[in-house]
């Protein structure tokens, strides 16, 4: 069993829903990044989403793409992110998911790309670019590892497509709740919902639910919906980059915390 597979199977035992949020790796800098992860770990995350940032990220909002272009212009290297993870996932309890772009592992071979993540510690990957008609090697290099490829469910795929990604994706299902890049949303589509029951109709696997998910309340809606984990991105990037980073640990630590006693929260318990 992953580290990933294990984590959903106590939450689930405990008919609890996963706290994944996201942070971009070296905004502000590296050292906060190792900090943020450790402050997130304390605070209620269950698993934790760091993003490789890259110069043309077509799946994230203007809130993500400012972090990446930040983490880019101070040098931050892949390499560099590893050596950091190295030191600090032995430190975690929350398994660590890259979020990142295909050609970043193109350019290393999956071979050698998956082994220096493996002894970085790395649990899982979320590559938003590489389709599930391109993915077999990856998927089948990576199960040999131990480390989870975890896919992408849009809500423009039709049933034929939901059911391929549900029987290829590892770890869990990433399912995306928009139509669209990631960033803060007033509000969730209704349509999760209903994606949510299509794809439980098809695999026992956990769901993760992510994409424009910003407040306490709409956590608790997708948990709410059946939902097996909250993927919390920009509203979590937003606040660690303003101010001081240690007033941008502090913001991030006390949303973790309000995240999280809201999807532990009974549903006849009102939020604040």
């Amino acid at each position: 069993m992953t580290a990933i597979s294990d984590c959903f199977e106590t939450l689930g035992r405990n008919h609890e829903c996963a706290l994944i949020p996201f942070i971009t790796a070296g905004d502000p800098d590296l050292e906060t990044t190792a900090k943020a992860l450790q402050v997130l770990d304390r605070s209620g995350a269950d698993i934790i989403e760091l993003g490789i940032p890259y110069s043309d990220p077509l799946a994230d909002g203007p809130v993500i793409q400012a972090a990446a272009t930040r983490a880019l212009q101070r040098g931050t290297k892949l390499e560099q992110v590893l050596e950091m993870l190295q030191g600090i996932t032995p430190k975690l309890r929350s398994p660590i998911v890259l979020f990142m772009y295909y050609n970043s592992i193109l350019h290393r071979g999956i071979e050698k790309f998956l082994q220096q993540i493996a002894a970085a510690g790395v649990a899982g990957l979320v590559v938003p670019d590489l389709p599930l008609e391109e993915a077999a090697g990856l998927l089948q290099a990576s199960g040999d590892m131990g480390i989870d490829v975890i896919l992408l469910v849009a809500p423009t795929s039709d049933a034929e497509r939901i059911e391929a990604i549900a029987h290829s994706s590892q770890g869990f299902i990433y399912l995306v709740s928009v139509t669209g890049v990631t960033g803060v949303r007033s509000q969730l589509e209704n349509r999760v919902s209903d994606l949510l029951k299509q794809i439980r109709g098809v695999t026992d696997k956990p769901i993760g639910v992510g994409f424009g998910i910003s407040e306490a309340a709409q956590a608790r809606q997708v948990k709410e919906w059946g939902a097996d984990g909250a993927i919390v991105g920009s509203a979590f990037v937003k606040r660690l980059a303003e101010g001081t980073p240690e007033q941008g640990l502090s913001a991030i630590a006390q949303f973790c915390q309000s995240l999280k006693a809201a999807i532990k929260t009974s549903t006849n318990t009102p939020l604040d």
